[in-house]
């Protein structure tokens, strides 16, 4: 499988440093924020961002919010929603705006790769979609259906 690049929104230091490391030791590129406002501001930059695994509850920009954003913005990214607490409302309203998929701290690392790898194909698909049907917008790409 091709590498890709994840970006990891929480505002729990620890947790996304050592995430960071782990994907890195893995070969994937990963980079790490502490809020919605600093994810949206890192993807504005140059460095292509393949999935961003993204905290629900933080400070300011939470991740419901940032997610309405990202999808608006990137409508092909796949974004891989996370929460410490069981919360299937906000899990359900995550989906429903387009989130790959919701995932519960403390997260086995074997999943979160897994999930990673499956969106990151979804993502690849998507862009190859558009790419060969030109009349086709972005925004006309296959849904989530996770």
């Amino acid at each position: 499988m091709d590498s890709f690049t994840v970006l990891f929104v929480d505002d729990e230091t620890d947790f996304v440093e050592s995430l960071i490391k782990r994907m890195q030791r893995r070969s994937i590129r990963a980079y790490g924020v502490h809020s919605g406002e600093e994810a949206l501001d890192f993807l504005a930059g140059d460095i292509g961002v393949d999935v961003v695994v993204l905290d629900v509850r933080m400070q300011g920009m939470n991740g419901i919010e940032t997610l309405k954003t990202l999808k608006r913005r990137y409508p092909l990214m796949e974004v891989i929603m996370l929460s410490g607490h069981a919360n299937l409302a906000v899990a359900k309203e995550g989906m429903e705006m387009g989130a790959f998929d919701y995932l519960m701290k403390p997260v086995d690392l074997d999943e979160l790769l897994y999930k990673l790898q499956d969106a990151f194909q979804k993502k690849h698909l998507n862009e190859a979609k558009t790419k060969k049907a030109p009349n086709v917008k972005k925004s006309d790409a296959i849904p989530s259906t996770r």
